[in-house]
């Protein structure tokens, strides 16, 4: 299957319903299909073999994704926020492209060799264009890309992950109920562009039938204001926004009444955050989804029953649910094995394995990262419980070695996150002359705690091998826009600190 079948297929059945912006004046996705055909049939005239994009949230992110598609060439979003010259390297790796950009960015970046800037004003303007030519149909077929993410690069240089059309079509079509949205719904998007999540949300969108709203990027105030003025329904964020969120609702005391269903992701969600969120907004169904770049996003989903299930419980077997990212999808398998590979028991932690047909696996010029049978290796660490509820404990990358001694950070993190003063934690390792690596912690507090009460607290807890050496107090952790520690960043900082 193709992108553009997704978008004919919402154009024929839901032709008259509002796809995107305010529910008084929005785009219908009738329109949003003209509009894409149009701007495809630009894209497909324009010079190179790809079609980028530079640029914050707005009608030219779903346009330049479903043009992209119409014209045969993947789509290539790309984060606005690098340094400039990080950006011009990726824009070079990126050639020979036509890359639709906001307003400054081509002057940013300067000439590069093989690559064409298309002003985002001029690009809607030509999608909008009534009297344009428009796509009769798709290039391509589903085993062509259909888009190129770069990974964040918070530990090396990123790399362009490959997603064919099979593997977004797949799990769009494995996970949404096409038309399955009511005509009330709609989504608030303030995720980047650039991210996964970004790209899911307008398929996801586009094929049930559910309006979307942009903002152009997150600010906990027009968010809030956002989903109470145009009566957004469901909205994805991660846990360091949710937490924002959370202080402005209950900060003024009126909720957000039209809120069905928030789902979260991109990090591990701290316990007291989601045990504030469920007290501050009973009548929304919360959703943990976990999924990686190179799956297409969603793995696992521990969905609105498993939160109520384990908040009611007295198992606390069951109750620990809420730390876990839920059940692996019908469509997919998930393992979890060992050093050498091999698959373990349930409680045991290894390595996540996934396999399916969303599951690319695959990055530009490096191949395939998919074993002989079909098996993706995450690099994150986890385990299933007896019930087969998915835990993630983080990526392997960044365990601690003290002392020959595997310690897990995020273990430790959600120790830390159980002391009633503490609201953000984070814990890496740190040079140490005596273990090789020593575990130092950062977190965010609110009331009066000593380093010495947060040692106590986590040796009662957990071995004294891993409670940590040094602790510092700050104002805020290093996150990227996705809502990912940049964990390399507070190594260093910590390193320097405490050295």
């Amino acid at each position: 299957m193709h992108l553009g079948m997704l978008l004919e297929m919402a154009a024929d059945g839901m032709a008259d319903r509002v796809a995107l912006g305010p529910k008084a004046s929005g785009v219908t996705f009738a329109e949003l299909a003209h509009r894409a055909r149009r701007l495809g049939a630009v894209l497909e005239a324009a010079p190179g073999e790809r079609v980028g994009l530079i640029d914050l949230n707005s009608p030219a992110v779903p346009l330049t994704l479903f043009g992209a598609a119409i014209a045969g060439k993947p789509f290539v979003p790309i984060n606005y926020r690098l340094a400039d010259p990080q950006l011009r390297a990726i824009v070079a790796r990126t050639a020979p492209a036509t890359i639709i950009v906001g307003d400054g960015v081509a002057e940013r970046i300067g000439p590069v060799e093989g690559i064409e800037y298309l002003n985002r004003a001029d690009a809607l303007a030509l999608a909008e264009n009534p009297q344009g030519k428009e796509s009769d149909g798709w290039g391509g077929d589903a085993d062509d890309i259909a888009v190129l993410l770069f990974t964040s690069g918070t530990t090396g240089e990123p790399k362009a992950a490959v997603l064919r059309h099979s593997n977004l079509t797949e799990y769009i079509i494995t996970t949404v109920e096409y038309s399955g949205s009511g005509e009330d719904e709609a989504a608030i998007v303030s995720v980047p562009p650039y991210h996964i999540a970004g790209i899911s949300a307008v398929l996801s969108s586009t094929y049930s039938g559910r309006r979307v709203y942009q903002l152009e990027a997150f600010e906990p105030r027009a968010w809030v204001e956002v989903v109470r003025a145009e009566s957004i329904t469901h909205a994805m964020v991660v846990p360091t926004m949710l937490g924002r969120i959370l202080d402005i609702i209950e900060a003024d005391g009126q909720g957000l009444p039209s809120m069905r269903a928030l789902s979260y992701g991109g990090g591990p969600m701290p316990l007291p955050v989601i045990e504030r969120a469920v007290g501050l907004l009973p009548n929304v169904g919360f959703v943990n989804a976990y999924g990686l770049t190179e799956t297409s996003s969603t793995i696992a989903v521990l969905g609105p029953d498993d939160h109520s299930a384990a908040f009611a419980s007295d198992d606390p077997a069951v109750r620990a649910r809420l730390a876990s990212v839920g059940r692996p999808l019908p469509s997919l398998e998930v393992s979890i094995r060992d050093a050498v590979g091999e698959a373990v028991a349930p409680g045991e932690r290894g390595e996540i394995y996934v396999r399916g047909g969303q599951v690319s696996g695959e990055y530009l010029g490096r191949g395939t990262s998919l074993d002989a049978e079909g098996w993706f290796p995450t690099r994150d660490e986890g385990h299933l419980d007896e019930g087969g509820y998915l835990f993630v404990h983080g990526r392997l990358d960044d365990v601690i070695v003290r002392g020959g001694e595997n310690l897990s950070p995020g273990e430790i993190e959600a120790v830390l996150l159980e002391h009633p003063a503490v609201r953000e934690a984070a814990v890496v390792g740190i040079p140490s002359k005596e273990w090789g690596e020593g575990v130092a912690a950062a977190v965010i507090v609110s009331g009066d705690v000593t380093e010495d009460e947060l040692k106590a607290h986590v040796r009662a807890r957990l071995r004294s091998s891993r409670t940590p050496d040094r602790i510092q107090f700050r104002e805020e952790l290093p996150f990227n826009e996705s809502g990912k520690l940049l964990r390399r960043v507070l190594r260093t900082e910590l390193s320097d600190a405490f050295a």
